[in-house]
This record gives C-alpha cells, structure tokens and sequence, in this order.
C-alpha cells in the first residue's frame, strides 16, 4: 500500500488529541474512517504507533519519532499549496519584465505603479535592454517576459499585443507644423531631418516612409538615442520621426507630436514570453496594467 496524505492526518490528529472519536470530529470523517486509515498506515510501516487503551491512546516510541517528521511533511505541504494559491490569488510573485530602454522609461514605470497600487505583494524586476536581447534573455528563462517590437521570424516566442504604435513627426512648438492637425511624409523633403541610426527598427520604418512619399533624404544628425533625437529637436535643429509612445518622454521637453500621414506607417508593441510556458496569474495581470497605461499615454489607443 502507499501511504497517502489522508494517512498522515489521520496519524497526527489521533496523535494531537489522543482520542478517535475527536480526531474524526476533528477531520470531519466517520471513526471507522479514521481507525482504518491509521490500521492501513501500521500496516504499511510494519509497526505500532499507538498503544490503545480503553481510556486513551498513547503514542509508542516509534509513533513518537514518526509524528516529529510526518508534522513537517504535512506543514510544508499546507505551506506550498497556500503558496500557490496565493499566486493564483495574486497576494504574491515576481514579475520579470525585460524592455528598450524608450519602453522601460516612458510607460513601464507607471505600470509598475498602478499594479502596485492593486497587487502589493508582487515584485515586479525590470530590466532595460537593446530590443535584440531581449529575446534571449526571454528564452533562456531568465525574464519572464518583454516587451517591443520584434521580428516575425523570431523563433521561440508567443506574442500578445499590447498596442498598436505608429510613427509621428515631433518639431518644437514654435514649428508651422506645430499649428496643423498632422503632417505628410512629403512635406519632409522641406525639413533638416534628425534620424536614429541604421541600428534602430524605427530607421528602418522611417525610411520606408521617406521612400513611399518619393523622397531622398540625408539625415541632419543621426543618434542613436530618442532622447538625444528629443533635445536636437528642441534646441531647434531639426525635426524627427519617431514612435508615438516616445510623446511620454517629450513631456520634459518643449516639442510636440503630430500624426504623420499618406502614408500612416504602424507597428505592433507586443508582451512576448517563451513558446510552451504558461502566462502566470501575476504577468497576466501586469499586461493588462501594461495595456492600460498606453492607452493613457499614446493618443489613438
């Protein structure tokens, strides 16, 4: 026979109050119930561990020894599955969140805030990477997930949205196309241009842009930073085109953002984790807050 849990509670509620008929009270179980289980659990052992009498039952030398570690067994496994529970319940865990640094500095701190606010017993790590490590770090396990723009042909991942984010132009307010309601991709040919470098997807996307308005351009300046981009643009140097969640970091500076059209080139900002492992409770919930922040944040979300 194997000795299941039912076993061990029986042994240790008949041990705690020396007494059948308390111990099934206790338990919940008829006697007979009780008194087989315990029958089996000797049986299975080889040995007594209990000496009955017609006024109490006394533990032997061997049930003594045998409560001190089944007590343990039993307390770890009410430990782990109130652990997990509470996982289930969202009182306690980790999130492990890898994304760009535009990402990890414009929307995920408010995130982390407002998830706070409702889940205070979760910890939530960030850590801020190149968009190209951030894969790896999902799929070696060493995140729990990230967040940004990827590749279709990244293996290894699921993806689940989060926003849609397209590109703008952002000028300093005293710019024209600060009065307008948005700006064309043509009418770039008239501007100093400010781009960020070849290593970035957005250069990519911005020339594929430039190229659907007709356009040949040289950059202005090329950075490789969206807050360096931001301040070339508010000391007046030119204009830059950018994603749309970069206008929470243009709140500290004086440009504004302005939808760039004909054409209007989108993108996909998705919360990745790695292929055949399940979403926990505590990321589920954080994508969510995630969600929510951007649309607060981005306008058109």
């Amino acid at each position: 026979m194997k000795i299941a849990i039912r076993h061990l509670e029986a042994f240790l509620a008949v041990a705690s109050h020396g007494n059948f008929s308390t111990a099934a009270r206790h338990l919940d179980i008829a006697q007979p119930v009780l008194s087989q289980a315990v029958k089996d659990l000797e049986a299975a052992l080889g040995l007594r561990l209990f000496d009955r009498t017609t006024r109490r039952v006394e533990l032997t030398a061997a049930g003594r020894e045998f409560q001190g570690s089944t007590s343990k067994i039993v307390e770890d496994l009410e430990h782990a599955v109130q652990n997990v529970r509470d996982l289930a319940a969202r009182r306690r865990g980790r999130v492990r969140i890898a994304a760009p640094p535009l990402l990890a500095s414009a929307i995920v701190p408010r995130a982390i805030t407002n998830f706070r606010c409702d889940f205070p017993g979760i910890v939530v790590e960030l850590t801020d990477v190149g968009t190209e490590q951030i894969v790896q770090t999902v799929v070696s396990g060493a995140v729990d997930c990230g967040i940004g723009t990827f590749s279709p042909s990244e293996e290894g991942i699921e993806r689940t949205l989060l926003f849609r984010d397209s590109l703008i132009l952002f000028c300093r307010k005293q710019h024209p196309a600060a009065a307008g309601p948005m700006f064309r991709w043509r009418d770039l040919g008239d501007e100093d241009v400010i781009m960020l470098t070849r290593a970035s997807g957005i250069r990519l996307l911005t020339e594929v842009g430039i190229e659907a308005a007709g356009l040949s351009i040289k950059p202005a300046f090329e950075v490789s930073l969206v807050s360096t981009a931001l301040a070339l643009v508010e000391a007046g140097l030119g204009i830059a085109v950018l994603p749309s969640y970069a206008l929470a970091a243009a709140r500290h500076h004086a440009v504004v953002g302005k939808p760039l059209v004909e054409p209007v080139i989108s993108r996909d900002v998705v919360l990745i984790r790695a292929s055949g492992r399940s979403i926990s409770p505590a990321v589920a919930s954080f994508s969510r807050v995630l969600c929510n922040c951007a649309q607060q944040l981005i306008p058109g979300q």
